[in-house]
């Protein structure tokens, strides 16, 4: 089953920010094209670009809603079927391990030295666990073939 494409009025995309995350878009699904997607999968993209489609948002509205059916895609994607794209597991681990392992080995380093001041210490320590962490998990994931070639920036 083939995914249908991205169709809004050019009138709409008149921002630059917007016609970044439309062309960041269409290349999604052009690459997801390529990639053999079972049809429950193909159906719900498309149910999501049909409403994309569908849509009279313009300027920053239209933004947010492009990314929020953007992130609804690929975490369909992550969820189902381990499909991430590149520097995803990065992305992702770089926020948790600041917050799971760096702010708890933060307070320790700063309670044991007496100084609580020193709390942001275990940031830049957990900030490397997440990024370490994140990029083995996306070598695993190219390796498995479960990565779509391109980088979500926008």
């Amino acid at each position: 089953m083939e995914i249908k494409q991205l169709n809004l009025n050019p009138e709409q995309i008149n921002n630059d920010k917007v016609k970044n995350l439309y062309n960041q878009m269409q290349e999604l699904i052009g690459k997801l094209n390529h990639k053999n997607l079972p049809s429950e999968t193909t159906q719900f993209i498309n149910q999501q670009i049909d409403v994309i489609n569908s849509t009279e948002l313009q300027d920053f509205q239209l933004r947010k809603f492009l990314k929020d059916k953007q992130n609804a895609i690929v975490k369909k994607l992550e969820i189902v079927h381990k499909i991430v794209p590149k520097n995803y597991y990065r992305n992702l681990w770089t926020a948790v391990g600041m917050s799971a392992f760096g702010l708890p080995l933060g307070v320790v380093f700063g309670l044991s030295m007496g100084n609580i001041g020193l709390m942001a210490l275990g940031l830049p320590i957990g900030l490397a666990i997440g990024v370490g962490i994140g990029t083995s998990m996306d070598k695993k994931a190219l390796a498995e073939g479960r990565q779509i070639d391109m980088e979500l920036k926008f």
